[in-house]
Order: C-alpha cells, then sequence, then structure tokens
C-alpha cells in the first residue's frame, strides 16, 4: 500500500510518498540554483499573469520568488499564509481588484505543490496525512487551533485532497527518527518550524512497532521559531541604519522621531512593499528633507522604491547561520547608495533573542511538568527543523538534557518522510 505525507510550512513544504516495507521517496523540486527537496511556500501575482479566459493566475514555491525579482520587485508576493490560520479577522485579502479569501490562497498554493511533486514521485494515491503544529501560530486556546485546522483542510478539500488525516509534526518527526532505531527509547522531539516550535514526548521502538502503536506522552507547542529570530536581527541591525530611533522637525517646528511603525515593515521583508503608497512615501519625503540623517532615510526610501525586501532578508539568513558556527560575523548588505556592514557577536544576537528562547524553554518545561518527567526520564532528544541549528536554542537541550542526549538529522525533510511513513499505518 502506498501513503502520502504533506508537510505544509510557513516556509517551506514538502511532500514524501511511501510504498510498500515502507520505503520512501521525498519529491523534488527544480529551481534555477539546482534541485531541493523542499517547496517554497510563497505566491506571486501580476496584473499579467492571467489565463485563457483573464483570469488572474499565481506561481507557486521557487518559481515565484524568480519571477518576483525578474519583474524588479513588481507585482504581489504573499508568504507564510499558515501563519494566519489561526486569526479569524483575515478572511480575505484583495489583490489587483479581485478578494482571495485565505483559504483560496491556502489551495493555490497546495494545488501547485501537489502538482511539481506527481512530476517526480508520480500519482499521490493512498492515505494522505498532513502535518499540523501541535498549536498554530497564534493560537491561544483549543477552539482556535480547531478553527486553524478547519481553514487548513478546507483548503486542502480546494485543492483535490478531500480526505485526509493530521498528525502533529513532531509526532511526525518521531516516527521518521524511530525508523532508524534498534532499541526502545522514551524521545524528546523538538521540531523547529518557520512560525511554530514544536515538542512532543514519545515511547517508540521496535516493541512499539511490533505492538503496531506508540504512546505519545505529551505534546505542546509555542508559536515563536525562525521568522521571529530573522526579525530580530533586522530590528537591531538594519532598521537604526535604515533611520529608526532617529528624529526630524515636523512643519511647525516640533522635533518628533521618526515613525517606528514604518520600521515594523522589515519584520518580514514581503511586507516591506507595503509601505509603497503614495502617503508614505511622501512622509518619508517629508523627513528626509527635516531631518540630521538625511543619509539614512535616502537609504530607506532606496530600499522600498527598489523592492530589495528578499535581498534584505537573504543577508540576514545568511548572518544568522553564519552565527551557528562562529562567535562574531559581519552582517552585510550593498546595494548604491546603500551599504549596511556591522559586525554582529553571538552574544548580541543571544541577548536579543532571549524572550524568545525563553519562551520556548519555558515550553519544554511546562510540557515536562504535564506529564510527570524529570530530565533523566528521556533517553534522546531529537532536534529538527532549519532553528535547532541556532546555539543559544540547542543549550535550551543541553542544560536540561546533556549533550550527549541530543540527535539531529533530516533538518528539513523529517516530518515528511515521517508522515508518508504514518499514511502507511502503525
Amino acid at each position: 500500500m502506498t501513503g502520502v505525507g504533506i508537510d505544509f510550512g510557513t516556509t517551506n513544504s514538502a511532500i514524501a510518498r511511501s510504498a510498500e516495507g515502507g520505503e520512501v521517496t521525498l519529491a523534488r523540486f527544480p529551481h534555477r540554483e539546482g534541485v531541493s527537496d523542499t517547496f517554497r511556500s510563497v505566491l506571486y501575482f501580476h496584473p499579467e499573469l492571467r489565463d485563457a479566459k483573464n483570469r488572474l493566475q499565481a506561481i507557486a514555491g521557487a518559481r515565484a520568488i524568480e519571477r518576483y525579482l525578474d519583474a524588479d520587485g513588481s507585482g504581489r508576493l504573499i508568504q507564510s499564509l499558515k501563519s494566519y490560520l489561526s486569526d479569524r479577522s483575515f478572511e480575505s485579502t484583495s489583490i489587483f481588484s479581485r478578494a482571495h479569501s485565505l483559504v483560496d490562497l491556502l489551495a493555490i498554493l497546495i494545488r501547485d505543490l501537489a502538482a511539481r511533486a506527481v512530476e517526480h514521485v508520480g500519482a499521490l494515491s493512498g492515505p494522505i496525512v498532513v502535518g499540523r503544529p501541535v498549536h498554530f501560530s497564534g493560537a491561544d486556546t483549543e477552539a482556535e487551533d480547531a478553527f486553524a485546522e478547519g481553514r487548513l483542510r478546507a483548503a486542502l478539500a480546494a485543492a483535490g485532497f478531500d480526505e485526509v488525516s493530521f498528525e502533529y509534526e513532531p509526532v511526525a518527526a518521531a516516527r521518521y527518527y524511530e525508523s532508524r532505531l534498534d532499541h526502545d527509547e522514551v524521545v524528546l522531539v523538538a521540531d523547529f518550524g518557520g512560525g511554530t516550535s514544536d515538542f512532543s514526548i514519545l515511547s517508540v521502538g521496535p516493541k512499539a512497532r511490533r505492538a503496531g502503536r506508540r504512546t505519545v506522552l505529551g505534546n505542546d507547542g509555542v508559536g515563536i521559531a525562525g521568522d521571529a529570530l530573522d526579525a530580530k536581527i533586522l530590528h537591531h541591525v538594519v532598521a537604526p541604519a535604515l533611520g529608526m530611533g532617529t528624529t526630524y522637525r515636523s512643519v511647525f517646528d516640533q522635533v518628533l522621531p521618526v515613525p517606528v511603525w514604518l520600521y515594523f515593515k522589515l519584520r518580514r521583508w514581503h511586507h516591506l512593499s507595503f509601505l509603497k503608497t503614495r502617503k508614505t512615501m511622501e512622509l518619508l519625503a517629508e523627513i528626509h528633507d527635516r531631518t540630521e540623517v538625511p543619509e539614512k532615510i535616502r537609504d530607506f526610501i532606496h530600499v522600498i522604491e527598489s523592492d530589495l525586501g528578499y535581498h534584505l532578508y537573504r543577508a540576514v539568513e545568511r548572518a544568522k547561520v553564519e552565527l551557528s558556527s562562529k562567535d562574531v560575523t559581519r552582517f552585510v548588505f550593498k546595494d548604491a547608495p546603500v551599504e549596511i556592514e556591522r559586525a554582529v557577536s553571538r552574544v548580541d544576537f543571544e541577548g536579543w533573542i532571549a524572550e524568545e528562547t525563553g519562551a520556548m524553554a519555558a515550553c519544554v518545561d511546562r510540557l515536562l511538568a504535564r506529564v510527570g518527567a524529570a530530565p533523566g526520564d528521556i533517553d534522546q532528544v531529537f532536534m529538527t527543523g532549519g532553528t535547532s541549528f541556532v546555539p543559544a536554542v540547542r543549550r535550551i537541550f543541553d542544560e536540561r538534557f546533556g549533550a550527549a542526549k541530543i540527535r539531529a538529522g533530516g533538518e528539513m525533510i523529517s516530518v515528511a518522510t515521517g508522515l508518508a511513513l504514518c499514511a502507511q499505518g502503525p
């Protein structure tokens, strides 16, 4: 019997197909720089992208970013849709004068993800298991989690997947981890995505496989992950170089701070284009003419007008990755006349993200208390997802369980692989 696992993520998605005997094949997605096991969870709209009936069309995945960059930032790029699933206030958005519901946008993305996967692994037949976080981003109650799951189910149905089952993403990662075990363990799985960090404690191993069931002792999660850490670098390094924290004189000769809300859009690179309105650009032009640091505001205007949000994001990501192996790195972003170059230490970065890592640590402690487990009761900790490479995040687990218990692997594909194995049955 075949089965399918769909890991629909905030930043990246993946699909895996399992066959008799437990062999799993991951879908691979071509792009200009090569081939990847993951599919970027991004949509791109442009007024000239229309079908034969003149209906607005979208491009998804890495191709969406490529087309966006080819068009010099014109059009509309949409990402992180998963993070809005629990937000009841986000029902729809207008794209070139046409309303698109969140479910519609998710369905477009999932449909294209599946179509690209079929090109590599063949028909997506058999039971389909879809991953979900323990707690969706922004969900504070069980009702909000259920609402988010319902919207995701509706989007999957609209994309052609009428019958699916859901599994917690860390439980799926545990299934991937267990496939390599030759003994029984109690494992804590830490799965870090773009928008959420999820934790589960399970009993896994050959005995569980033979019994046809695994004991999930407990789950918990927090709506903080890689995107929130990136935002800290943007806030502390990029925003001040573009004028945050400076002042200007109003037409009434009052000294006013440059509005902080302008820099909130830097936290999500695809939101930067929202500043390119006549009203906002007029405000920035006025600030430029009335500030003592016009060069910083000039650079901010250039970043907005040239749609450099994605390029800033790449520079931030590069610095964050380098800080995983270096004590100090240099953040460098240049696009004349803009030149931002600054040494960033791991100590600085860890100070900036202390609130976020503190929330992750509190979540782990809460989970241990809920299941009545001491750190010594955990045999191994399996960490997966890109944020698991961040030393401050890893330290949460080193300090509680000891570095010798930490295991990692399959950071980008463990959940999809585990979901495909779940589709095979117990």
